[in-house]
């Protein structure tokens, strides 16, 4: 579709409320009412008949409790903390009841602070809701209560920025829909943290059924990885609703960097539209989990190479997925750029219904590592997908290799007029005409007529995250050695800064609370400043709390004898965050004052993006040298998405050099990641055990280690086929083999 086509479906969508007028000069929606250059202050005089400015939240409970239609009430640029906001009111398609900011962007919704809408016609923009989180279920929410909903209402230029319980369990959804023919648009939601989705439709009720609702042109901000299900930037309906029609349509929005969990988008219900959107390096899939009659074009999927990063994933009967780009993606199985799913014959609703006259048509996908044909077959999911057809895409590689992988019998889906620069397997071939991908290429679309672009988005008054290293940007600081000159240090240091400590002892007897990203390394690289502590733990961190450690010596030998001693500990009081942990040419020592002393480790309900371990000795440590075992519950929930170990020594080591734990059997994530490679290990796991316990790892690289009197790894499958590659391992001295697939303790 082109991006004129795109623009006449909006302008359609918008008709049905009244609310917006087309720029015909500059081709996007505009609001007249709501323009972010009018003037910041107002002051009593300026204001006209049928507006009125509050500034504390009596003041706006009672102009809400009298406002008509026309009327604006006008919120006082500052800080509105701890503020339960209703609006609630019956405008009109021509004169709706508008709330808004004095100054947009200059009004913080923080503390404890949330908005409800409930009635008829209503209009609010220009919020912003960060430092803090939502006491409710919801941040903003299309109703007052379960009886009381919101129709024909629009929230606009508003933003939700991590604004996210500091307990991760925690589930809420930052903005949910309700009621009927409601409109979110021109926002911008970025960095959710915690359980449940950024976004969320809910059709719990007869008048949130076929809903009409309009999302359109919002910035979807990074979402980091949450380590278990519900991670999602935005779900529609529920698997209790999904054989209702919602008829939700999501029009040219963006999705950056959203990476929660499988599913960006977890579509449960029927009738949706996704038009013109944007993912732009986001892990996983716009997932058609349940519910029919979806129509997925002219989107662009755009992965930049980026790990996990895939399409569309089909399920269920009547599926259109048409005119779409996907372009350099990297998933496999349930994150590829195109996945087919079996489904379970006479399926329960909340499994997988059978693919039943999908139309995927039109389509190009350029540069993408798999398109997954019967994926998730297996003795459940044994339904192939019938009446389903394949017609028109092109496919092209800069590789000998085709990306279609067929896992079952695809019969029932007829190929045909599509084009491919590598020859398809050969039970679909016949569907295929081979061209050079250059010329392929030359002839598709340009990359302009599908998605949108970022900075078409969100809000203009707002800064959309940009990416960046968060252990660089800060100032270099030079730290002298004695009691407590590094804790000092710390608590003045900003984010990205680097603490340069001089040659010499430094002894710490304070707990260092860390909640941003730093880093600490020698000023010489020859000379290892040697670093003690007197506590169970030096640092413990909580918020954005990241650390970098290079060139240093670390001992145990003064930490007190107490059960569960970690250098570093990630924990869950205060505001909790993903963490980094780097340990680049360090040496630990001494770390044997107790039986159960680790280097890294993670309390229950935290969680680390990356732990890299590189050109670093660990000698005399009585417990598990990176202990990430604490999610137990077998719900699927894990500690750290990325372990990595590289060139590393492990010697006289008690426990298991590595404990990974993900229980439970649910298919939501990527993770956990661990890759050991060039790596020695000498006496480990001499209180017993093995030498690293990996419990329900996704993804798993052992290679070029050398292992001395050591016994075997554990590794057990919890669910689906993980990735591994395990070669170039030696072993001597030991009980059997150590790196061994033949010798692996298996669990399927």
């Amino acid at each position: 579709m082109t991006r004129s086509g795109r623009i006449r479906v909006q302008t359609r969508l918008v008709s049905s409320l009244v609310l917006m007028t087309l720029c015909g000069a500059c081709q996007s929606l505009t609001l007249p009412s709501l323009n972010p250059t009018e003037p910041a202050e107002l002051s009593d005089e300026t204001l006209t008949a049928n507006e009125v400015r509050v500034a504390t939240a009596a003041e706006f409970d009672a102009a809400m409790a009298t406002a008509g239609p026309g009327q604006t009430i006008l919120l006082a640029d500052g800080d509105w903390r701890n503020f339960d906001m209703l609006v609630q009111g019956n405008g009109t398609a021509m004169d709706p009841i508008t709330v808004r900011a004095e100054t947009p962007g200059a009004v913080i919704l923080s503390g404890q602070s949330s908005l409800r809408l409930a009635g008829q016609h209503l209009v609010v923009s220009g919020l912003v809701f960060k430092d803090g989180y939502t006491p409710r279920a919801e941040v903003i929410s299309f109703r007052k209560d379960s009886d009381t909903l919101a129709f024909n209402t629009q929230v606009t230029n508003t933003v939700i920025d991590g604004y996210s319980n500091p307990d991760r369990s925690q589930r809420d959804i930052w903005v949910a829909m309700y009621g009927q023919n409601n409109r979110f648009d021109f926002n911008h939601l970025s960095r959710k943290l915690n359980s449940g989705p950024t976004m969320a439709v809910r059709l719990n009720s007869p008048d949130s059924l076929n809903n009409g609702h309009v999302i359109a042109s919002n910035y979807f901000g990074p979402r980091p990885v949450f380590g278990s299900n519900g991670g999602e930037t935005l779900r529609i309906g529920t698997s209790h609703f999904s054989l209702e029609h919602s008829g939700t349509q999501v029009v040219n929005n963006y999705f950056d960097r959203c990476g929660g969990e499988v599913e960006i988008i977890s579509n449960k219900s029927g009738g949706n539209t996704f038009e013109g959107n944007t993912f732009f390096k986001s892990r996983g899939t716009l997932t058609l989990r349940h519910g029919s009659d979806t129509l997925v074009e002219g989107n662009l999927f755009d992965g930049a190479g980026e790990p996990h990063t895939g399409g569309v994933r089909v399920i269920n009967p009547r599926q259109t997925v048409r005119g779409n780009y996907f372009k350099d993606l990297t998933g496999e199985r349930f994150s590829g750029a195109l996945v087919v799913m079996n489904g379970v014959p006479n399926s329960p609703i909340n499994r997988y219904h059978q693919v039943d006259g999908a139309r995927i048509e039109d389509n190009v996908f350029d540069g993408v590592r798999r398109i997954e044909l019967g994926e998730g077959s297996d003795a459940e999911r044994s339904a192939l997908p019938i009446n389903s057809v394949f017609t028109g895409n092109t496919v092209l590689g800069d590789s000998d290799a085709s990306p279609f992988r067929i896992q079952d019998d695809m019969s029932g889906i007829s190929f045909e007029g599509n084009t491919a620069s590598e020859p398809a397997p050969a039970s679909i071939s016949s569907g295929f005409d081979l061209v050079a991908a250059n010329a392929a290429r030359a002839l598709t679309p340009s990359l302009g007529n599908f998605g949108v672009g970022k900075n078409d988005t969100g809000v203009e008054w707002y800064p959309k995250p940009d990416e960046v290293d968060p252990f660089e940007g800060g100032q270099r600081i030079s730290v002298s050695p004695g009691s407590d000159t590094l804790a000092t240090a710390v608590s003045r240091a900003e984010a990205g800064d680097t603490l340069v400590l001089k040659p010499g002892t430094y002894n710490e007897s304070r707990l260092i609370n860390l909640t941003i990203p730093l880093t600490i390394e020698a000023e010489r690289p020859d000379v290892r400043p040697k670093l003690t502590f007197q506590r169970p733990n030096l640092f413990a961190l909580s918020d954005r709390g990241g650390l970098q450690l290079r060139g240093l010596n670390v001992s145990g030998a003064h930490s007190t004898d107490s059960s569960g001693n970690s250098f570093i500990l990630s924990t869950a009081l205060g505001k909790s965050g993903n963490h980094i942990a780097i340990l680049e040419n360090m040496r630990f020592e001494a770390f044997d004052v107790n039986r159960g002393f680790s280097v890294v480790s993670a309390a229950k309900g935290t969680f680390f993006d990356r732990i890299l371990i590189k050109s670093s000795i660990f000698q005399d440590v009585s417990g598990t040298v990176i202990k990430l075992d604490t999610e137990t519950d077998d719900y699927g929930i894990y500690n750290a998405e990325h372990v990595i170990i590289e060139d590393s020594q492990f010697a006289r080591v008690g426990g298991s050099v590595v404990a990974v734990y993900r229980g439970g059997r649910d298919e939501s994530t990527f993770g956990p990641h661990v890759r050991v490679t060039g790596s020695t290990f000498d006496n480990v796991a001499l209180n017993g055990g093995p030498s690293l316990r990996l419990h329900g790892v996704q993804n798993l690289t052992l290679t070029d280690n050398t292992a001395s009197n050591s016994p075997p790894v554990s590794f057990t499958i919890t669910t689906g086929q993980p990735f591994t590659e395990i070669s170039g391992n030696t072993v001597s001295g030991t009980v059997g083999t150590f790196l061994s697939t033949t010798d692996l303790r298996l669990k399927p």
